[in-house]
């Protein structure tokens, strides 16, 4: 299972709770899409996932910024996946990186507000955030494997899912 998530802003702690905690102590494969803060939440990550990967965000400390990629890629499942925490032109800029970058699935963050778009050849994925929603439900995403790539929810910390989707592999 890879659990993806966004927007912790915290200084101290990962702020994972409730159905968030869990899955990421399960998660075979954790990917964060920005904006820990610090480089203390960082690690706090890295101690709880089994496997992290990782991009900064706008707000992240320098600390964190020097350990991070702005941009990265990575497959899970067979499905190609591009993570950055945001690219300028929004939607259209996200589907072009994720093309550059031959990408199945786009995960980005930066607007605290969940998000899937499958309109384009690229599905693009935002998280939402799972400690500060800022006006949205606190949430995160949780991708598992398929003969044909990956099935997809967006989840509240309550454990609630609002949304599904799927992720084919090409």
């Amino acid at each position: 299972m890879l659990v993806v998530l966004s927007d912790t802003h915290a200084t101290e702690t990962t702020r994972l709770v409730g159905a968030a905690a869990d899955a990421v102590a399960d998660a075979e494969l954790v990917l964060h899409a920005g904006d820990f803060t610090t480089d203390a939440v960082l690690d706090e990550f890295h101690d709880v996932a089994a496997d992290l990967r990782a991009v900064h965000g706008n707000r992240d400390s320098d600390a964190v910024t020097d350990r991070l990629p702005t941009a990265t890629t990575l497959s899970y499942a067979g499905v190609r996946i591009a993570a950055t925490h945001r690219r300028r032109g929004g939607t259209t800029g996200l589907a072009m990186f994720g093309r550059e970058r031959g990408a199945d699935l786009v995960v980005s963050g930066h607007t605290h507000r969940p998000l899937v778009d499958q309109e384009g050849a690229v599905t693009l994925l935002n998280p939402g955030s799972h400690a500060d929603p800022r006006g949205a439900r606190q949430s995160f995403a949780v991708l598992e494997p398929t003969d044909d790539g990956l099935s997809g929810r967006l989840e509240t910390v309550d454990g609630t899912v609002f949304e599904r989707f799927d992720v084919e592999n090409e």
